[in-house]
C-alpha cells in the first residue's frame, strides 16, 4: 500500500473510530463513493473492469459496507491471520444480513468474479481473501442465540466460536466447538470441527440440525433433513463448496462448567519415549477425555518442550484414575492442569498478535501409529533459532469414529488423529527456507496420513482434493453440479464441478 493510500485509510479510521456505531456505519458508506470503474477478475483470473455505475448500485443496494482500496476499514477487512498471505481484493461487501449476501453473490455470479467468504479468518492457506476479486467479510454477522428447552443454538454465518461456547454454557450446556475462541463458526462448521469435547459429542458438523445458506443463485434455502436433504447432507463436510451459510442450528448437551483442563510439558529430549506414551495411551481413553501431543521449539529456546494439552470433561471423581498414567510419566518442566472453567480453557489458546508473523502448516489424518512413523516424526524435528516449529496431533477417535461414512460428507471417521507440522517466523525475515524445511519434514511422514483436514487445504491438485472425500465424492459432486454448476465458490477445498 502507497504513502497516501495509508495516510487516507488511517486518518478515516481515526475519525470513524471516534463516532457512534450508527454514525461510522454512514461515515463508512459515504466513503463508498465510486469515483470510477474498478479493475477486477473473474474466477478464471481473466481481467475485466467493473462499471462505476455498478459498483455504486451495489453500495447503495446495502444495508452494511462496500470497501474499496482506500476506504478505511478496507486493509483491516482484507487481511487473514496468517500475515504471510497479503492480497487485496477489488471490492469487499460487509454484510449486515442476509439480503446484503443474496445481492453480493448475485453481484459477483451475473459477473463472474472471483469470489473469496471470510468468517473468522483462519485460512492457513489464505483462501479467504483474493487479489483482484471480491471478498464477503462476515464480520458484521455476528449473534448467538440459545434456547435452553429444546437444547438449540441459532448461531448467525459470521459469529466467532467464543459467543457459542459463553452463551451455550450460560446454560449449562455445550456443543463441541473447535479449541481457539476467535476460529469462524462458518470454515470449521461445514469442514469437520474438532474440539475438547468431540470425542464426547462428535464433530462441530454432527451437532448441525440445520442451515439456512445462500446459494450461487442468490437463492437463501434452508437445508436440513427433511428439507434439501442433499444440501444438507454435502454442507457437513464439503466446506464452502455450497453457498455462503447464514445461519447455523446446533445441537446442544448438557456439561458441567468446570473440567480438568490444561497442559504437562517437559524437556524435548523426552519427545521419542512421550509420543510412544501417547500412541499406547490415546487410543484406550475412555470418550471423555481429550488428550492432544505436541513437540514445539521456539526461536529463543524459551518455552521449548514436548507435553500434553488435556481436557476431561468426565465425573470429577473419576478424574485422578484417568489422568493417573499422564502423572507418573515423571516431574514435568511445566504444568497448569488442573480444574478450570471449560469456556476459560476454549480461550486458553487464543493468540494474542498476529501482526509479525507468517506462518505455514502440513497436515494429515492417521489410523494407526507405526513405529516408523512415531520414529520419522521425532527425527525429522528440527529446532532452528530463525523461526518457530511444531509436531501436534489432535486427537480424534471416540464419537467421532462412530458415525458412519457416508452420514455426512467428511469421510475420515477412522482417524486417530490429525496430525500437524507448523512452522512460524517474523515477517520481515525470509520464509522460504523454513517452508522449505517443513516440505521436506513432512514429506517423511505423509506416507503414513490417509488424507488431510479440508480447513488447512492450500494448493493441492483437483485429483488430491477429490480423492480427500474418499467415497463420499461423487454424491459431493452432483450436490455441485446442482448447487454451484459455475464453481462461484472455489476459493475452498474445492469440487470441481466440470
Amino acid at each position: 500500500m502507497d504513502r497516501r493510500r495509508f495516510l487516507q485509510s488511517s486518518i478515516a479510521a481515526s475519525v470513524i473510530a471516534a463516532l457512534p456505531t450508527a454514525q461510522a456505519r454512514a461515515a463508512l458508506q459515504a466513503l463508498t463513493q465510486v469515483s470510477g470503474d474498478v479493475r477486477a477478475v473473474t474466477g478464471e483470473r481473466d481481467e475485466i473492469s467493473l462499471e462505476r455505475a455498478a459498483v455504486q448500485e451495489l453500495a447503495d443496494s446495502l444495508r452494511g459496507n462496500l470497501l474499496l482500496p482506500g476506504n478505511a476499514g478496507y486493509d483491516e477487512a482484507r487481511r487473514v491471520l496468517n500475515k504471510s498471505i497479503d492480497r487485496h481484493p477489488a471490492l469487499i461487501v460487509q454484510p449486515t444480513g442476509v439480503a446484503d449476501i443474496q445481492n453480493a453473490v448475485n453481484f459477483a455470479r451475473e459477473r463472474r468474479l472471483l469470489l473469496a467468504v471470510k468468517c473468522g479468518g483462519h485460512s492457513f492457506a489464505g483462501k479467504s481473501t483474493c487479489d483482484g476479486g471480491m471478498q464477503i467479510d462476515l464480520s458484521l454477522l455476528r449473534h448467538a442465540r440459545i434456547d435452553p428447552m429444546s437444547r438449540k443454538a441459532y448461531v448467525a454465518g459470521g459469529s466467532l466460536l467464543a459467543a457459542l461456547d459463553h452463551e451455550a454454557m450460560a446454560h449449562g450446556l455445550v456443543t463441541p466447538a473447535g479449541t481457539v475462541s476467535h476460529t469462524g463458526v462458518g470454515g470449521l462448521s461445514t469442514a469437520g470441527g474438532f474440539g475438547r469435547i468431540s470425542r464426547r459429542f462428535g464433530l462441530t458438523l454432527d451437532n448441525i440440525k440445520g442451515v439456512d445458506i445462500v446459494t450461487a443463485d442468490g437463492r437463501l434455502a434452508h437445508a436440513n433433513a427433511e428439507e434439501n436433504p442433499e444440501l444438507y447432507w454435502g454442507v457437513r463436510g464439503g466446506g464452502g463448496n455450497f453457498g455462503i451459510v447464514t445461519s447455523f442450528h446446533y445441537t446442544l448437551h448438557p456439561m458441567q462448567r468446570q473440567v480438568i483442563g490444561g497442559d504437562i510439558v517437559f524437556p524435548l529430549d523426552r519427545a521419542h519415549d512421550l509420543i510412544r506414551f501417547y500412541a499406547d495411551f490415546s487410543v484406550q481413553a475412555p470418550d471423555d477425555l481429550y488428550i492432544d501431543f505436541y513437540v514445539n521449539a521456539t526461536a529463543s529456546g524459551q518455552g521449548s518442550g514436548a507435553g500434553f494439552h488435556v481436557c476431561y470433561s468426565g465425573p470429577e471423581k473419576d478424574a485422578e484414575t484417568v489422568l493417573a498414567p499422564i502423572r507418573k510419566l515423571g516431574e514435568p518442566a511445566f504444568s497448569n492442569l488442573g480444574p478450570i472453567d471449560y469456556v476459560a480453557l476454549q480461550r486458553s489458546w487464543d493468540y494474542a498478535d498476529f501482526r509479525n508473523i507468517g506462518e505455514y502448516l502440513k497436515s494429515g489424518f492417521v489410523n494407526e501409529y507405526p513405529d516408523s512413523m512415531l520414529d520419522a516424526a521425532i527425527s525429522g524435528f528440527e529446532a532452528d533459532p530463525g523461526r518457530n516449529t511444531m509436531l501436534y496431533f489432535q486427537q480424534s477417535g471416540g464419537a467421532i469414529g462412530r458415525v458412519p461414512v457416508d452420514a455426512t460428507a467428511f469421510p475420515h471417521r477412522k482417524a486417530l488423529a490429525a496430525m500437524m507440522v507448523l512452522t512460524s517466523w517474523p515477517l520481515d525475515t525470509d520464509g522460504s527456507p523454513h517452508m522449505d524445511y517443513l516440505r521436506d519434514y513432512w514429506s517423511m511422514i505423509e506416507p503414513r496420513t490417509d488424507g488431510y483436514y479440508t480447513v488447512d487445504s492450500a494448493n493441492e491438485s483437483s485429483k488430491v482434493r477429490h480423492g480427500n472425500y474418499q467415497g463420499n465424492f461423487p454424491r459431493l459432486l452432483e450436490v455441485k453440479k446442482k448447487y454451484d454448476p459455475d464453481n462461484l465458490f472455489r476459493l475452498n477445498a474445492n469440487i470441481a464441478p466440470a
